[in-house]
Protein backbone atom coordinates (compact mmCIF):
# COMPACT_ATOMS: atom_id res chain seq x y z
CA UNK A 1 0.00 0.00 0.00
CA UNK A 2 1.05 3.52 -1.01
CA UNK A 3 1.85 6.77 1.55
CA UNK A 4 -1.28 7.98 -0.47
CA UNK A 5 -3.75 4.88 -0.33
CA UNK A 6 -2.41 5.13 3.91
CA UNK A 7 -3.46 8.52 4.01
CA UNK A 8 -6.86 7.84 2.78
CA UNK A 9 -7.75 4.40 4.84
CA UNK A 10 -6.44 6.70 8.02
CA UNK A 11 -8.54 9.89 7.18
CA UNK A 12 -11.59 7.37 6.65
CA UNK A 13 -11.08 5.57 9.61
CA UNK A 14 -11.09 8.67 11.71
CA UNK A 15 -13.68 10.60 10.21
CA UNK A 16 -15.68 7.32 10.35
CA UNK A 17 -15.03 6.92 14.58
CA UNK A 18 -15.55 10.98 15.00
CA UNK A 19 -18.86 10.63 13.66
CA UNK A 20 -19.81 7.71 15.49
CA UNK A 21 -19.34 8.51 18.77
CA UNK A 22 -21.50 11.19 18.59
CA UNK A 23 -24.40 9.35 16.55
CA UNK A 24 -24.71 6.83 19.83
CA UNK A 25 -26.24 9.36 21.54
CA UNK A 26 -28.24 10.58 18.59
CA UNK A 27 -29.60 6.66 18.56
CA UNK A 28 -30.36 6.29 22.03
CA UNK A 29 -32.35 10.01 22.09
CA UNK A 30 -33.98 8.85 19.20
CA UNK A 31 -33.01 11.66 17.21
CA UNK A 32 -30.94 9.67 14.26
CA UNK A 33 -32.56 12.41 11.67
CA UNK A 34 -31.75 15.38 13.10
CA UNK A 35 -27.74 14.10 11.94
CA UNK A 36 -28.80 14.49 8.47
CA UNK A 37 -30.72 17.75 9.19
CA UNK A 38 -27.76 19.33 10.86
CA UNK A 39 -25.40 17.97 7.58
CA UNK A 40 -27.72 19.61 4.95
CA UNK A 41 -28.45 22.85 6.92
CA UNK A 42 -24.80 23.39 8.15
CA UNK A 43 -24.51 24.49 4.42
CA UNK A 44 -25.61 27.95 4.87
CA UNK A 45 -23.48 28.78 7.72
CA UNK A 46 -20.33 27.70 5.57
CA UNK A 47 -21.27 29.93 2.60
CA UNK A 48 -21.85 33.04 4.67
CA UNK A 49 -19.02 32.32 6.33
CA UNK A 50 -16.33 31.66 2.99
CA UNK A 51 -18.08 34.53 1.67
CA UNK A 52 -16.60 36.91 4.65
CA UNK A 53 -13.14 35.32 4.88
CA UNK A 54 -12.95 33.90 1.06
CA UNK A 55 -10.86 30.90 2.97
CA UNK A 56 -11.89 27.46 2.66
CA UNK A 57 -9.97 25.95 4.86
CA UNK A 58 -10.75 29.26 7.92
CA UNK A 59 -11.47 27.81 11.24
CA UNK A 60 -15.02 30.54 10.82
CA UNK A 61 -16.53 28.28 8.34
CA UNK A 62 -16.44 25.61 11.01
CA UNK A 63 -17.61 28.08 13.20
CA UNK A 64 -20.50 29.02 11.13
CA UNK A 65 -21.24 25.96 10.53
CA UNK A 66 -21.88 24.69 14.29
CA UNK A 67 -23.98 27.99 14.75
CA UNK A 68 -26.08 26.96 12.14
CA UNK A 69 -26.38 23.47 13.11
CA UNK A 70 -27.30 24.64 16.67
CA UNK A 71 -29.86 27.09 15.24
CA UNK A 72 -31.40 24.07 13.23
CA UNK A 73 -31.97 22.53 16.28
CA UNK A 74 -33.54 25.36 18.23
CA UNK A 75 -35.63 25.91 15.45
CA UNK A 76 -37.01 22.62 15.19
CA UNK A 77 -37.40 22.53 19.01
CA UNK A 78 -39.56 25.73 18.99
CA UNK A 79 -41.54 24.08 15.95
CA UNK A 80 -42.27 20.70 17.96
CA UNK A 81 -43.11 22.85 21.46
CA UNK A 82 -45.94 24.50 19.69
CA UNK A 83 -47.73 21.20 19.15
CA UNK A 84 -49.14 21.87 15.95
CA UNK A 85 -46.54 19.40 14.63
CA UNK A 86 -44.51 15.86 15.68
CA UNK A 87 -40.59 16.42 14.97
CA UNK A 88 -40.15 14.60 12.23
CA UNK A 89 -42.35 16.96 10.18
CA UNK A 90 -40.14 19.86 11.67
CA UNK A 91 -37.07 18.57 10.80
CA UNK A 92 -38.61 17.89 7.37
CA UNK A 93 -39.53 21.70 7.16
CA UNK A 94 -36.00 23.25 8.81
CA UNK A 95 -33.04 21.55 7.23
CA UNK A 96 -34.95 21.69 3.44
CA UNK A 97 -35.38 24.84 4.19
CA UNK A 98 -31.82 25.88 5.43
CA UNK A 99 -30.07 23.22 2.79
CA UNK A 100 -31.84 25.36 0.24
CA UNK A 101 -30.75 28.48 0.87
CA UNK A 102 -27.39 27.36 0.82
CA UNK A 103 -27.33 25.74 -2.59
CA UNK A 104 -29.37 28.89 -3.73
CA UNK A 105 -26.01 31.11 -2.17
CA UNK A 106 -23.84 28.34 -4.02
CA UNK A 107 -25.33 28.76 -7.77
CA UNK A 108 -26.01 32.56 -7.42
CA UNK A 109 -22.31 33.84 -5.85
CA UNK A 110 -20.22 31.01 -5.86
CA UNK A 111 -20.60 29.90 -9.45
CA UNK A 112 -16.71 30.50 -9.73
CA UNK A 113 -15.41 28.98 -6.19
CA UNK A 114 -14.75 25.47 -5.38
CA UNK A 115 -17.39 25.18 -3.62
CA UNK A 116 -20.19 23.36 -5.81
CA UNK A 117 -22.82 20.92 -5.30
CA UNK A 118 -21.66 17.73 -5.94
CA UNK A 119 -18.86 18.34 -3.26
CA UNK A 120 -21.21 19.61 -1.19
CA UNK A 121 -23.15 16.43 -1.57
CA UNK A 122 -20.67 13.89 -1.96
CA UNK A 123 -17.36 15.12 -1.12
CA UNK A 124 -14.18 13.55 -2.25
CA UNK A 125 -12.15 11.41 0.01
CA UNK A 126 -9.52 10.48 -2.69
CA UNK A 127 -8.41 14.59 -2.87
CA UNK A 128 -8.13 15.23 0.94
CA UNK A 129 -3.74 13.88 1.09
CA UNK A 130 -3.27 16.79 -1.69
CA UNK A 131 -4.58 19.55 0.67
CA UNK A 132 -1.62 19.31 3.46
CA UNK A 133 -0.48 20.59 6.58
CA UNK A 134 2.73 22.10 6.58
CA UNK A 135 3.95 23.94 9.60
CA UNK A 136 7.12 25.82 9.14
CA UNK A 137 8.33 24.18 6.16
CA UNK A 138 7.46 20.85 7.74
CA UNK A 139 4.80 18.24 5.75
CA UNK A 140 2.85 17.10 9.06
CA UNK A 141 -0.08 15.01 6.88
CA UNK A 142 -3.43 15.93 5.31
CA UNK A 143 -5.72 18.82 6.94
CA UNK A 144 -8.14 16.67 7.01
CA UNK A 145 -6.26 13.86 9.06
CA UNK A 146 -5.54 16.75 11.41
CA UNK A 147 -8.83 18.16 11.39
CA UNK A 148 -11.11 14.79 11.75
CA UNK A 149 -8.05 13.71 14.50
CA UNK A 150 -8.40 17.13 16.76
CA UNK A 151 -12.38 16.36 16.47
CA UNK A 152 -12.80 12.99 17.52
CA UNK A 153 -10.54 13.35 20.56
CA UNK A 154 -12.73 16.39 21.49
CA UNK A 155 -15.43 14.27 20.73
CA UNK A 156 -13.60 12.17 22.98
CA UNK A 157 -12.87 14.26 25.93
CA UNK A 158 -16.49 15.62 25.84
CA UNK A 159 -18.39 12.10 26.37
CA UNK A 160 -15.54 11.22 29.08
CA UNK A 161 -15.92 14.36 30.92
CA UNK A 162 -19.76 14.71 30.73
CA UNK A 163 -20.30 10.73 30.74
CA UNK A 164 -22.19 10.26 33.86
CA UNK A 165 -24.59 13.76 32.72
CA UNK A 166 -25.25 12.46 29.17
CA UNK A 167 -26.07 9.11 30.06
CA UNK A 168 -28.61 9.99 32.78
CA UNK A 169 -30.13 13.19 30.30
CA UNK A 170 -30.17 10.22 27.64
CA UNK A 171 -32.15 7.95 29.56
CA UNK A 172 -34.30 9.94 31.88
CA UNK A 173 -34.12 13.45 31.52
CA UNK A 174 -36.41 14.43 34.94
CA UNK A 175 -34.19 12.53 36.69
CA UNK A 176 -31.05 14.67 35.12
CA UNK A 177 -32.68 17.61 36.34
CA UNK A 178 -33.59 16.40 39.52
CA UNK A 179 -29.79 15.76 40.22
CA UNK A 180 -29.02 18.82 39.41
CA UNK A 181 -27.81 18.50 35.64
CA UNK A 182 -29.37 20.91 32.55
CA UNK A 183 -30.68 18.32 30.37
CA UNK A 184 -31.61 21.71 27.98
CA UNK A 185 -27.47 22.72 28.55
CA UNK A 186 -26.92 18.92 27.50
CA UNK A 187 -28.71 18.81 24.50
CA UNK A 188 -27.05 21.98 22.74
CA UNK A 189 -24.03 21.16 24.02
CA UNK A 190 -24.53 17.45 21.84
CA UNK A 191 -25.83 19.32 19.16
CA UNK A 192 -22.90 21.46 19.29
CA UNK A 193 -20.66 18.67 19.33
CA UNK A 194 -22.79 16.93 16.26
CA UNK A 195 -22.44 20.02 14.29
CA UNK A 196 -18.58 20.35 14.30
CA UNK A 197 -18.56 16.43 13.33
CA UNK A 198 -20.80 17.13 10.43
CA UNK A 199 -18.96 20.17 9.27
CA UNK A 200 -15.31 18.29 9.91
CA UNK A 201 -16.36 15.37 7.51
CA UNK A 202 -18.41 17.64 5.12
CA UNK A 203 -15.38 17.82 2.80
CA UNK A 204 -13.99 14.87 3.24
CA UNK A 205 -17.21 12.25 2.63
CA UNK A 206 -19.94 15.30 1.51
CA UNK A 207 -22.96 15.60 3.62
CA UNK A 208 -25.17 12.86 2.39
CA UNK A 209 -22.58 10.43 3.86
CA UNK A 210 -22.09 11.83 6.98
CA UNK A 211 -25.79 10.85 7.96
CA UNK A 212 -24.63 6.96 7.27
CA UNK A 213 -21.12 7.39 9.06
CA UNK A 214 -22.96 8.79 12.07
CA UNK A 215 -26.25 6.71 12.01
CA UNK A 216 -25.58 3.00 10.88
CA UNK A 217 -22.57 2.03 13.40
CA UNK A 218 -24.72 3.08 16.44
CA UNK A 219 -27.65 1.46 14.94
CA UNK A 220 -25.47 -2.01 14.69
CA UNK A 221 -23.51 -0.98 18.21
CA UNK A 222 -27.23 -0.96 19.40
CA UNK A 223 -28.20 -4.51 18.32
CA UNK A 224 -25.23 -5.96 19.74
CA UNK A 225 -25.26 -4.73 23.31
CA UNK A 226 -27.18 -2.80 26.05
CA UNK A 227 -24.59 -1.30 27.86
CA UNK A 228 -23.53 2.09 26.81
CA UNK A 229 -19.14 2.38 27.30
CA UNK A 230 -19.92 -0.94 25.53
CA UNK A 231 -21.51 0.73 22.28
CA UNK A 232 -19.18 3.21 22.41
CA UNK A 233 -16.80 0.86 21.91
CA UNK A 234 -18.38 -0.99 19.11
CA UNK A 235 -19.66 1.62 17.24
CA UNK A 236 -15.96 2.69 16.56
CA UNK A 237 -14.89 -0.66 15.89
CA UNK A 238 -17.98 -0.88 13.24
CA UNK A 239 -17.13 2.32 12.04
CA UNK A 240 -13.53 2.02 11.39
CA UNK A 241 -14.06 -1.43 9.91
CA UNK A 242 -16.51 0.11 7.77
CA UNK A 243 -14.61 2.38 6.71
CA UNK A 244 -11.44 0.32 5.90
CA UNK A 245 -13.61 -2.59 3.80
CA UNK A 246 -15.41 0.37 1.88
CA UNK A 247 -11.38 1.68 1.01
CA UNK A 248 -10.39 -1.68 -0.17
CA UNK A 249 -13.89 -2.28 -2.22
CA UNK A 250 -13.53 1.21 -4.08
CA UNK A 251 -9.96 0.29 -4.76
CA UNK A 252 -10.68 -2.96 -5.73
CA UNK A 253 -14.01 -1.92 -8.20
CA UNK A 254 -12.83 1.69 -8.74
CA UNK A 255 -15.69 3.58 -7.27
CA UNK A 256 -16.62 6.18 -4.95
CA UNK A 257 -14.35 5.60 -1.58
CA UNK A 258 -16.45 7.75 0.50
CA UNK A 259 -19.86 6.10 -1.32
CA UNK A 260 -18.05 2.51 -0.51
CA UNK A 261 -17.32 3.23 3.04
CA UNK A 262 -21.17 3.99 3.22
CA UNK A 263 -22.05 1.25 1.17
CA UNK A 264 -20.07 -1.37 3.98
CA UNK A 265 -21.36 0.55 6.88
CA UNK A 266 -25.19 -0.15 5.68
CA UNK A 267 -24.01 -4.29 4.52
CA UNK A 268 -22.20 -4.61 8.39
CA UNK A 269 -25.51 -3.32 9.74
CA UNK A 270 -27.52 -5.87 7.48
CA UNK A 271 -25.35 -8.61 9.12
CA UNK A 272 -25.97 -7.11 12.34
CA UNK A 273 -29.46 -7.23 11.82
CA UNK A 274 -30.13 -10.42 10.61
CA UNK A 275 -27.39 -12.08 12.81
CA UNK A 276 -27.12 -10.29 16.29
CA UNK A 277 -27.05 -12.79 19.11
CA UNK A 278 -30.15 -11.68 20.41
CA UNK A 279 -31.82 -9.04 18.59
CA UNK A 280 -30.99 -10.10 15.56
CA UNK A 281 -34.09 -11.18 13.13
CA UNK A 282 -32.74 -14.92 12.92
CA UNK A 283 -32.22 -14.93 16.54
CA UNK A 284 -35.84 -13.70 17.30
CA UNK A 285 -36.78 -16.71 14.76
CA UNK A 286 -34.84 -19.66 16.17
CA UNK A 287 -36.10 -18.01 19.68
CA UNK A 288 -39.95 -18.03 19.05
CA UNK A 289 -39.28 -21.43 17.70
CA UNK A 290 -38.01 -22.73 20.74
CA UNK A 291 -40.74 -21.04 22.94
CA UNK A 292 -43.08 -22.96 20.60
CA UNK A 293 -41.74 -26.38 21.04
CA UNK A 294 -40.83 -25.67 24.74
CA UNK A 295 -45.23 -25.36 24.93
CA UNK A 296 -46.20 -27.44 23.15
CA UNK A 297 -44.02 -30.14 24.81
CA UNK A 298 -45.78 -28.57 28.02
CA UNK A 299 -49.37 -29.42 26.36
CA UNK A 300 -47.95 -32.98 24.99
CA UNK A 301 -47.02 -33.96 28.63
CA UNK A 302 -50.60 -32.54 29.75
CA UNK A 303 -52.47 -34.88 27.37
CA UNK A 304 -50.45 -38.00 28.21
CA UNK A 305 -51.20 -37.22 31.80
CA UNK A 306 -54.61 -37.20 31.51
CA UNK A 307 -54.52 -40.32 29.32
CA UNK A 308 -52.11 -42.54 31.34
CA UNK A 309 -53.70 -45.77 32.08
CA UNK A 310 -57.18 -45.20 30.53
CA UNK A 311 -58.67 -47.70 28.25
CA UNK A 312 -57.91 -45.15 25.19
CA UNK A 313 -54.69 -44.63 25.98
CA UNK A 314 -53.06 -47.21 23.40
CA UNK A 315 -55.36 -45.08 20.59
CA UNK A 316 -54.89 -41.30 22.36
CA UNK A 317 -50.53 -41.69 23.20
CA UNK A 318 -49.99 -43.47 19.56
CA UNK A 319 -47.24 -41.30 17.55
CA UNK A 320 -48.78 -41.77 14.59
CA UNK A 321 -52.17 -39.88 15.94
CA UNK A 322 -50.59 -36.86 17.18
CA UNK A 323 -51.47 -35.17 13.94
CA UNK A 324 -54.88 -35.70 14.48
CA UNK A 325 -55.44 -35.20 18.28
CA UNK A 326 -52.77 -32.40 18.94
CA UNK A 327 -53.93 -30.71 15.06
CA UNK A 328 -50.06 -30.47 14.43
CA UNK A 329 -48.29 -30.86 11.03
CA UNK A 330 -46.06 -33.82 11.04
CA UNK A 331 -42.54 -31.86 10.67
CA UNK A 332 -44.04 -30.26 14.26
CA UNK A 333 -44.64 -33.16 15.63
CA UNK A 334 -41.17 -34.79 15.07
CA UNK A 335 -39.34 -31.36 16.46
CA UNK A 336 -41.75 -32.39 19.23
CA UNK A 337 -41.20 -35.17 20.05
CA UNK A 338 -36.93 -35.04 19.84
CA UNK A 339 -37.28 -31.95 22.75
CA UNK A 340 -39.42 -33.88 24.72
CA UNK A 341 -37.39 -37.45 24.56
CA UNK A 342 -33.91 -35.29 24.84
CA UNK A 343 -35.39 -33.42 27.81
CA UNK A 344 -36.33 -36.81 29.31
CA UNK A 345 -39.91 -36.00 29.64
CA UNK A 346 -40.97 -39.02 27.38
CA UNK A 347 -40.52 -42.48 26.39
CA UNK A 348 -41.58 -44.44 23.73
CA UNK A 349 -42.38 -48.09 23.18
CA UNK A 350 -43.92 -49.71 20.11
CA UNK A 351 -45.33 -46.19 18.91
CA UNK A 352 -47.00 -45.64 22.05
CA UNK A 353 -45.98 -42.65 24.16
CA UNK A 354 -45.68 -42.90 27.65
CA UNK A 355 -44.36 -40.71 30.17
CA UNK A 356 -40.92 -40.18 32.84
CA UNK A 357 -41.04 -39.13 36.23
CA UNK A 358 -39.60 -35.90 34.85
CA UNK A 359 -42.60 -35.35 32.52
CA UNK A 360 -45.16 -36.52 35.38
CA UNK A 361 -43.66 -33.41 36.69
CA UNK A 362 -43.72 -31.01 34.04
CA UNK A 363 -47.50 -32.02 33.17
CA UNK A 364 -48.46 -31.56 37.02
CA UNK A 365 -47.07 -28.20 37.43
CA UNK A 366 -48.71 -26.94 33.83
CA UNK A 367 -52.00 -28.04 35.78
CA UNK A 368 -51.72 -26.28 38.79
CA UNK A 369 -51.01 -23.00 36.53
Amino acid sequence: MSTFQLEILLIAMVVSVACSLPGVFLVLRRMSMMSDAISHSILPGIVVAFFLVQDLSSPWLILAATATGVLTVTLVELINRTRLVREDAAIGIVFPLLFSIGIILISRYAGNVHLDVDAVLLGEIGLAPFDRFVVAGMDLGPKSLALMGGIMVLNLLFIMLFYKELKVSTFDAGLAAAMGFSPVVLHYALMAMTSVTAVGAFDTVGSILVVALMIAPPVSAYLLTDRLHTMLILSAIIGAVSSALGFFVAIRLDVSIAGAMSGMAGVIFLLVFLFAPNRGIVSQVRSRMRKRIRFATRMLTVHLFQHAGLPEASTECRVDHLHDHMNWDRSFAEKVLRYATAQNMIRKSDGILALTEKGQQEARAALVW
